[in-house]
């Protein structure tokens, strides 16, 4: 029995681009030459194998090939040249509700899009109240589906494309539908295909979900495939891509400041804690650096562990190699997963809103109390700001700083909120 759930082999996908909608029909019918549009490889040579029991994420900019791969490994699409395998019964989470008939009622849907999927009429009905209790929707379920609110259409097209026990789950951006209970239900039922070894193929823009589910995380990028490992590696390299600053590996993505005494400068900056060069991902324009950083316990002290409740500080230097007209100076805290749990920069708190001149240096000071749980967090550093309404990196510094925080007391999640608690004695019959 193979071991490969999905198989995807050189996969194309070329679109066919009309100025005019006539230039379509025309073309057809042989009325001018066929050449009339401009080719969109929305897919250019992707391979991508998926083992089963493996949940990967697929990440990109808008336009990057990201559903239309999706599409082709369900059928949806036909690829222009590559083939794809599928060892499996999937369940697609891509355009939610596409199929329904909106005259017909929320029942009669169910059934309708069962059957499509190849279930018998019996399966359908043994997995009906599983359906109804999932989109809890109440009566409505028997009214036309055309009466519906958006969020009730939404709410049953998902639970009926989740409650059909499938072998591979594919997601599109549909985990965030309805009202917050009704995402939290959603999620916890895509942690249950995760827990009971299903194969999942999951697109999305929101990084923390992919840090947190996807074993293995994929980068599409104008149609090709960037790159494929960890999710935090894959992420990293994503953001450069949407600032326009990733280079390939062959060009030392390690360093993109074309300046040699700025990347001799910046090089330094793994003095104040950082746990070495090679661990600081970094890149920018150049017109910026940030030469130095390093944490601070509450007497002062340089140091890579803080006492959780205690006061600590925050410190980076940053060197103008040119004038620019209002830098943002920000820092971020990750867990080993690579999510980012919190952070904050000088544009939020209105602390520093001027321009600078070439030749500047600003130390930035961020202080704060430690409500983090006791554990591993990496530290990030970033310069940069907007020219011509255009965001732009100057320079940034990922994983840069390993923090440790120290606790007799963890209590739920990320963050201890610090309550004050107290029980009261009511006596046996709860008279106050």
């Amino acid at each position: 029995m193979s071991e490969t759930a999905i198989e995807v082999k050189n996969l194309t996908k070329v679109y066919k681009l009309y100025d005019k909608p006539s230039d379509r029909l025309k073309e057809a019918l042989w009325l001018v030459p066929k050449d009339r549009f401009k080719q969109k490889k929305a897919l250019n040579g992707v391979n991508l194998s998926v083992k089963k029991g493996e949940t990967v994420g697929i990440i990109g900019t808008n336009g990057s090939g990201k559903s239309t791969i999706l599409k082709i490994i369900t059928g949806v699409l036909t690829p222009t040249e590559g083939e794809v395998q599928v060892n499996g019964r999937i369940s697609a989470l891509l355009e939610l509700g596409a199929g329904f008939n909106m005259e017909y009622n929320g029942i009669d849907n169910i059934y309708l899009n069962g059957m499509m999927i190849g279930f018998s009429e019996e399966e359908i009905k043994n997995r009906m109240q599983a359906i109804l209790d999932f989109a809890d929707i109440g009566d409505y379920v028997y009214q036309p589906v055309k009466t519906y609110s958006s969020g009730m259409f939404v709410r049953l097209a998902f639970a009926l494309a989740i409650n059909i026990d499938p072998e591979i789950l594919i997601v599109d951006e549909a985990l965030s539908v309805g009202d917050v209970f009704f995402q939290a239900k959603c999620y916890h039922k895509f942690e249950e295909f995760k827990n009971e070894g299903k194969t999942i193929l999951f697109v999305s823009h929101d990084l923390s979900s992919i840090s947190k589910y996807c074993d293995r995380t994929v980068l599409l990028n104008n149609g090709e495939l960037l790159g494929e490992g960890s999710p935090k590696e894959m992420i990293d390299i994503y953001k450069q891509v949407l600032v326009g600053a990733y280079k390939p590996v062959e060009s030392d993505v390690k360093s993109l400041l074309d300046d040699d005494e700025v990347r001799a400068a910046a090089a330094k900056a793994v003095e104040g804690g950082a746990s070495s060069a090679d661990a600081a991902l970094e890149y920018g324009n150049g017109k910026a650096f940030i030469e130095s950083f390093a944490l601070y316990d509450d007497a002062g002290k340089e140091t890579n562990a803080i006492i959780k409740g205690t006061e600590f500080t925050v410190k980076m230097r940053v060197r103008f190699v040119e004038d620019v007209e209002q830098p943002i100076f920000a820092y971020t805290v990750k867990n080993a997963m690579g999510i980012e749990i919190t952070g904050t920069n000088t544009m939020a708190e209105k602390a520093f809103l001027e321009p600078v001149k070439a030749g500047d240096v600003k130390e930035i000071t961020y202080t704060q109390n430690m409500s983090l749980q006791g554990g591993e967090y990496l530290l990030s550093f970033g310069v940069t700001g907007f020219e011509q309404n255009d965001f732009v990196v100057y320079h940034r510094l990922y994983d840069a700083l390993n923090v440790t925080v120290i606790s007799d007391k963890n209590t739920v999640g990320y963050y201890d909120i610090n309550a004050k608690v107290s029980v009261k004695d009511l006596g046996e019959k709860g008279n106050d």
